[in-house]
């Protein structure tokens, strides 16, 4: 019998080609780097004396982290550490992170990121699912780590102090931390060394050269286990290297409209131990030698805004709950903006009303890209030199293919809903040791199924609609939760809005909205007449709920998991 021949697909004419800024190539160049060592080795000796890093009023330079990111490498490979080994990291936003990241990727050993919000339990699966064998964390967290001393593999503690690289002025931080604001848990961890004297060891030895290639392991990167389990993308060299190449050649077309400064200077709220501030700020950082100012708390705004009044900042990267705090600031909007270059929403869907003020305010739009843990991540972004917010999450950027499919894993016509699945240099090699839960996700043509639900239009813009499991089924019809909340935070009484399935005898599910209100005015009547007045009925809420705050990941995410 012949082969039934599949029609071709609208994918496959890659439709997002036409829309490309000027300039911006449909396939990437050549990374120039060999491993993402040899990217720290070039770019700390061709910037050397420029400012790579600032940390509460403390500087950096790339000849500096050059050196210290060397001596500590040396120590690593003095512990007995072999090419290939995990070592992980739990730290904020402070300078022994990028000193302690770019050693290990140096040092040929692979970085396994950990929250250090983890609970004991969390940390101890990551550390034995990785098999890390040393550990660099902040004292702030060492008591987690404490209550799973011996039930992991590992066998090297470093532990960090928050004044650890800051002089004199460190001694007076780690007072203030530990003795006044009393920010470190009495501790025990036996035979531990501390950040400083792991740093001087090494200064007396001599890094070893390891040879890397775009196949060697960089990174586990542990997804945030809302399909269960935590699980491990493994990230290698090149995956890194070829969206750190993406990203810059789409990042061109901003400065192209706007100008380029002699530095960029990027403000560094998100968490580097997440995959969205690792790549567009430490390595796309690192490449363009500019300067990265950590913030350790987004949450305190009132001193983040203090840090974003004392430079001249270009680019931003937030997610739609920092946008909206930072906007709820006084302080803040009387900021002087007229440097910003780039801000860029990720993580989850920035919401138009926060878009919208965030423009009013600041005058300038901010751009949504999308990506996962397992695409390194930047898979699609809007065009850096669009003059609005579109809503969407753009075009697929420099040899990243996308497609919509169904459940049977055809592809559907524009316009269509379906899973979006994304091909491309940037997507991981699979989970780690997990052989199983990757056949679930990759394609046999290469595509990795994301789980989120959107559709592609005739521009070749996507759309999210919801991630699938979120999605909620009243009387057969699809609900996705971010219209409802898009709609509910509409309302200017209402700072932020969850919505969630519940079960219902009748039709299966209804919508339950939870809701953060500016004030007691907003009552459950005002609630349901805003969202009747904007939704049809199905996608009404039936039940809402007041709530002083909704649970958040870290990194400002919604958990709408925990609501449920």
């Amino acid at each position: 019998m012949a082969d039934i021949k599949q029609p071709p697909s609208a994918y496959a004419a890659k439709p997002w080609l036409a829309s490309y800024p000027d300039g911006i190539p449909g396939d990437m160049d050549p990374v120039p780097y060999a491993s993402l060592g040899d990217m720290v080795d070039i770019c700390c000796t061709r910037h050397a004396d420029a400012t790579a890093y600032s940390c509460m009023g403390k500087a950096m330079t790339f000849g500096e982290l050059d050196v210290a990111s060397k001596a500590f490498a040396a120590h690593l490979q003095s512990l007995g550490l072999e090419k290939g080994e995990r070592v992980a990291l739990m730290m904020p936003n402070i300078l022994q992170y990028p000193v302690a990241l770019f050693a290990v990727l140096r040092a040929g050993l692979t970085v396994v990121n950990i929250n250090p919000l983890y609970t004991p339990r969390e940390l101890e699966h990551q550390l034995n699912d990785s098999g890390a064998k040393a550990i660099v964390i902040l004292e702030n967290f060492a008591h987690t780590l404490q209550q799973v001393n011996g039930r992991t593999q590992v066998k090297h503690t470093i532990v960090a102090s928050m004044g650890d690289l800051m002089g004199l002025k460190g001694h007076l931080v780690n007072f203030v931390v530990r003795k006044v604001k009393k920010m470190v848990p009495a501790w025990s961890l036996p035979g531990h060394e501390t950040f400083k004297a792991a740093l001087a060891a090494g200064r007396g030895k001599t890094m070893r050269a390891v040879t890397l290639d775009h196949g060697d392991i960089a990174f586990l990167q542990y997804t945030g286990g809302t399909t269960g389990v935590s699980k491990g993308a493994t990230l290698t060299h090149g995956n890194i290297l070829a969206n750190l190449q993406q990203t810059s050649h789409w990042v061109s077309a901003a400065y192209h409209a706007r100008g380029k400064p002699d530095q960029i200077v990027y403000m560094c709220a998100l968490p580097l131990y997440h995959i969205f501030a690792l790549t567009v700020n430490s390595i796309v950082g690192m490449h363009w030698g500019g300067h990265n100012v950590l913030i350790p708390n987004p949450r305190d705004i009132p001193a983040f805004v203090k840090e974003m009044q004392a430079y001249d900042w270009n680019f931003f990267a937030g997610l739609n709950t920092l946008f909206n705090a930072l906007l709820n600031s006084e302080d803040f909007r009387k900021l002087d903006f007229s440097n910003v270059k780039l801000v860029m929403g990720g993580g989850m869907a920035v919401q138009k009303p926060v878009a919208d003020r965030w423009q009013e305010v600041t005058g300038s739009i901010i751009y949504e890209g999308y990506g996962l843990s397992e695409t390194s991540p930047v898979a699609t972004a809007n065009r850096f030199d669009a003059t609005e917010f579109t809503g969407t999450i753009g075009l697929p950027l420099p040899s990243t293919d996308i497609a919509i499919r169904d459940e049977d894993g055809n592809d559907l016509p524009l316009g269509e809903v379906g899973e979006i699945c994304i091909r491309g240099p940037q997507v991981m090699a699979g989970y780690w040791n997990r052989p199983e839960e990757t056949a679930n996700v990759m394609t046999s043509d290469g595509f990795f199924r994301s789980g989120d639900m959107g559709f592609m239009d005739e521009a070749g813009r996507t759309k999210i609609v919801d991630r699938k499991k979120d999605m909620i089924l009243v009387s057969g019809f699809n609900v996705y939760p971010n219209e409802v909340e898009e709609v509910a935070v509409s309302h200017p009484g209402i700072i932020e809005a969850a919505a969630i399935g519940v079960p219902d005898a009748h039709s299966g599910e209804v919508v339950k909205l939870f809701v953060v209100r500016k004030d007691d005015t907003v009552t459950e009547e005002v609630v349901k007449a805003h969202c009747a007045a904007n939704l049809t009925n199905y996608k009404r809420p039936r039940f809402i709920e007041f709530r002083a705050e909704l649970p958040k990941t870290n990194v400002g995410k919604i958990l709408r998991r925990e609501l449920r």
